[in-house]
């Protein structure tokens, strides 16, 4: 039997709760989202000012990044670098804006984190550093 690890509720919480800290005591805003493997959603919050548009893209983010099993940032560069359409991968939601990140355990995509409202480079640290603080 093929078993696939998935982030718990419970992690995605913690993965959620780690974002809003950090973020909160900044006074900045975010959204951030969680997905399991197959890009479904675990976990959201949109931050009380934070732009509604970003919902969408933090969870197109968290979806790819599980989907792809890569940084959104990478698949954004190979758009830039080989003059790629987001249609190339046949999938509305695939993005290339920097901030998604795959959660890998043992080897295994077990899920993606979006966050989105702030440059992607900030983005993308504050869900390297949630995953870290909740996977080690």
């Amino acid at each position: 039997m093929n078993t696939i690890g998935k982030v718990s509720s419970a992690e995605a919480l913690q993965l959620i709760a780690h974002v809003v800290n950090e973020t909160g005591s900044a006074g900045k805003a975010v959204v951030a989202a969680v997905v399991g493997p197959e890009g479904e959603l675990i976990s959201f919050i949109r931050m009380d000012d934070a732009n509604a548009g970003s919902g969408t893209i933090a969870q197109n983010k968290a979806y790819t990044a599980a989907r792809q099993r890569k940084f959104t940032r990478e698949i954004g560069q190979k758009m830039q670098d080989e003059n790629v359409s987001p249609a190339y991968w046949g999938d509305d939601r695939i993005t290339g804006f920097g901030g998604g990140v795959p959660i890998v355990q043992q080897g295994k995509v077990i899920g993606g984190m979006g966050v989105s409202g702030l440059t992607s480079l900030e983005d993308e640290a504050l869900a390297v550093a949630a995953i870290k603080a909740v996977f080690g």
